[in-house]
């Protein structure tokens, strides 16, 4: 009876976020419009509005499904290191060719390099170190070492590049909705979808991995596995989302933690949707202070950054005191 009690609190919460959601869209596309501007701010924010659902459905379903296989609530993707590439590659990029190369003015070559790259790396990185026995914690060290070693790199870089050039590279280093290729957009959206479709058939099992290692196998689950398997999504989701818009550090932890704290039941099928709504509330928030409040002298990334870390230091506080 508590059960159902729960998951009926739960549905709420959810028709709730996604009414919110909806308004925040509607918001966001038609504000503004008018006969003259129409068909022209139609064509540009649709595409935004699209790449922010794709973007936090790939973060809210990662980082949930990954602090359940690392059991640790205050862990993101973004710990494996992925971010950092992401940087290292666009920096080693204009470095290497510059600014005016087609490797960054071409955005279709540098999704799919970029994609490449962190795939690749992420596959190596499962290839070396799971041979008999995955190690969650060998590999969660690993990848924050690589991560360091990958930014470190890409400091090094920026400041031997030219001023013109490095201040052209700071659009690429943050996340951006803005100027969405429609093309990319299709293209992730198809991945991001198979993918979470895949997953929520496997809610069920994630339930009894949140229990633990030891009662999951005692429950007769295959966790090496479910592991295996589910750091593969990650570091897919996680791939496509860098790739499409930027990193987004901290709106993984944001929007996992809200939602652990909103749901009344454990269920992966509710906390991964309630995830993939506060990040697209989250977002489409953000965007809209960036367009019309601060005239985009700032972007989104960095307010949710900002918010997401005060929040991070309030975890760690709150951790503390118990």
């Amino acid at each position: 009876m508590e059960v159902k009690t729960n998951s009926n609190k739960d549905k709420k919460v959810l028709l709730i976020l996604s009414i919110i959601a909806f308004i925040l869209a509607i918001v966001f596309i038609f504000e503004g419009l008018n006969e003259i501007n129409f068909s022209y701010n139609i064509s540009k924010r649709i595409p935004k509005v699209l790449a922010i659902i794709i973007s936090a459905t790939a973060i809210g379903i990662s980082s949930v499904i990954f602090q359940t296989v690392t059991e640790n609530r205050i862990l993101t993707p973004s710990i494996l290191g992925l971010d950092s590439l992401y940087g290292l590659f666009q920096t080693f990029s204009v470095f290497v060719f510059g600014t005016s190369s087609i490797v960054m003015t071409n955005k279709n070559i540098n999704f799919f390099i970029v994609l490449s790259l962190m795939i690749l790396n992420s596959l190596i990185l499962h290839r070396f170190m799971f041979k008999k026995r995955i190690n969650i914690y060998l590999m969660l060290l690993v990848g924050t070492v690589l991560g360091t070693f990958f930014k470190s790199l890409s400091t090094f870089l920026s400041v031997l590049i030219d001023p013109n050039d490095f201040q052209s590279l700071q659009g690429k280093l943050f996340a951006s909705f803005n100027n969405i290729n429609v093309n990319i957009l299709f293209i992730s959206s198809v991945i991001i979808f198979i993918l979470a479709l895949n997953i929520f058939e496997k809610t069920n099992l994630y339930d009894v991995v949140l229990l633990g290692r030891d009662n999951s196998i005692n429950l007769g689950i295959n966790y090496e596995k479910t592991a295996k398997t589910t750091l593969i999504y990650v570091s897919i989701l996680v791939s496509v989302s860098t790739a499409l818009v930027g990193p987004i550090t901290f709106l993984g932890i944001l929007v996992s933690n809200l939602s652990y704290n909103l749901m009344k039941s454990f269920r992966h099928k509710y906390t991964m949707v309630c995830a993939v709504l506060l990040g697209i509330i989250a977002l489409l928030f953000g965007q809209l202070i960036v367009e019309r409040i601060l005239n985009y002298t700032n972007t989104v990334s960095t307010i949710i950054n900002f918010v997401g870390g005060l929040y991070f230091i309030y975890i760690i506080i709150k951790e503390n005191k118990k």
